[in-house]
């Protein structure tokens, strides 16, 4: 992303990469970036930005430790051994936050970190929810739909049969059949989408897609979906051993119920195939409980520099988490299941 251009200080992400070094060698990074927006970080604070207007106050800029563009959880502090000490985590984060106050920025927030790297009660610790589909061992997609209810297994049956009689044909290309014309494809329904939505042709460029189809064409699926011999729609995956994650969708044609076909039940189809224990289609989305996806928790935290501020925060954030824990306790129960299915329960 930063290669291409995609992520730069001229697009509101200027690097600011730690690196910690041991007699001249490196032992630990941390991927930060020096914002001067929220865009694309998928953990909302848009609400903390407009309090500090009320108040004359800059929020922008701020630093993040972040995957730009991605809601996945994942390592945030990377260390070169699994000998991690939690004195050197310490160090580190209170390293990050001397800087950032030294740069004067407003605040550090540490996002989807796939473990917690702060204790003290200066930070903040956030949940949100997204929804995630969990491979039960199934060995075909109609094992999994055996596990819903019959009224709901009957609508998402319904739903995938609407997009054949519209003469819909979908495929999925991966490994020694993704070429290059899908992924221009694609990139041509992406900046369509974006254009029509956001009145800008997306975040990330060509130069940026190019290089993912050079270097990571094994770990790239595309699923395209055709109409008469011309291709209408197409979506972006991303795969490895972990898991599947879905991550772009476009269309140049409006169909019924394509997208569901596009970006969940062709996932589920291939992380069954691939035997993927996990498919992540993104973040937000009640519609997707109703298709299997379960509510799961994920992670973030957050320190503001000016101490009125951190504690009014700390504050909303502890009456927010009331409320998170409400919406994915109700969420679970909509899920289509004959019967509840395994959650994730963290705390």
């Amino acid at each position: 992303m930063e290669s291409s251009g995609s992520v730069t200080s001229k697009t509101g992400w200027q690097p600011y990469h730690l690196w910690v070094t041991e007699q001249d060698a490196p032992i630990a990074c941390m991927p930060l970036y020096i914002k001067t927006h929220s865009y694309g970080e998928y953990v909302f604070d848009w609400s903390w930005a407009e309090a500090y207007q009320r108040y004359q106050l800059n929020y922008y800029p701020k630093l993040v430790a972040a995957i730009p563009f991605t809601p996945v959880t994942g390592p945030r502090l990377i260390f070169d051994s699994s000998e991690i000490s939690e004195t050197l985590t310490d160090n580190i984060i209170s390293a990050v936050q001397q800087e950032s106050q030294k740069l004067g920025l407003s605040s550090l927030h540490i996002l989807f970190p796939e473990e917690r790297h702060t204790q003290d009660d200066q930070w903040c610790q956030r949940k949100s929810v997204q929804f995630q589909w969990h491979n039960q061992g199934y060995q075909q997609f109609d094992n999994f739909l055996s596990s819903f209810a019959s009224r709901k297994r009957k609508n998402l049956n319904k739903e995938r049969r609407k997009v054949r009689e519209q003469g819909i044909e979908v495929e999925r290309f991966f490994g020694a059949t993704l070429q290059a014309q899908h992924l221009d494809f694609f990139y041509q329904c992406y900046q369509q989408t974006y254009l029509k939505r956001s009145g800008h042709a997306g975040y990330l460029n060509r130069a940026f897609f190019d290089t993912l189809f050079t270097d990571m064409a094994d770990n790239i699926m595309i699923v395209q979906a055709q109409r008469d011999g011309e291709a209408i729609a197409a979506a972006l995956y991303f795969y490895n051993e972990n898991g599947l994650y879905g991550r772009y969708w476009g269309a140049l044609q409006e169909f019924d119920c394509l997208h569901f076909e596009c970006c969940y039940y062709q996932g589920i189809e291939f992380a069954i195939e691939q035997q993927l224990p996990l498919f992540n289609p993104g973040t937000q989305g009640e519609h997707k409980i109703q298709r299997g996806f379960e509510p799961i928790y994920c992670q973030s935290e957050h320190w503001l520099a000016n101490p009125d501020f951190n504690r009014a925060i700390q504050d909303f954030v502890k009456r927010e988490q009331l409320q998170i824990a409400h919406y994915k306790k109700e969420a679970a129960s909509l899920l289509p299941f004959k019967q509840a299915q395994p959650v994730e329960t963290e705390t």
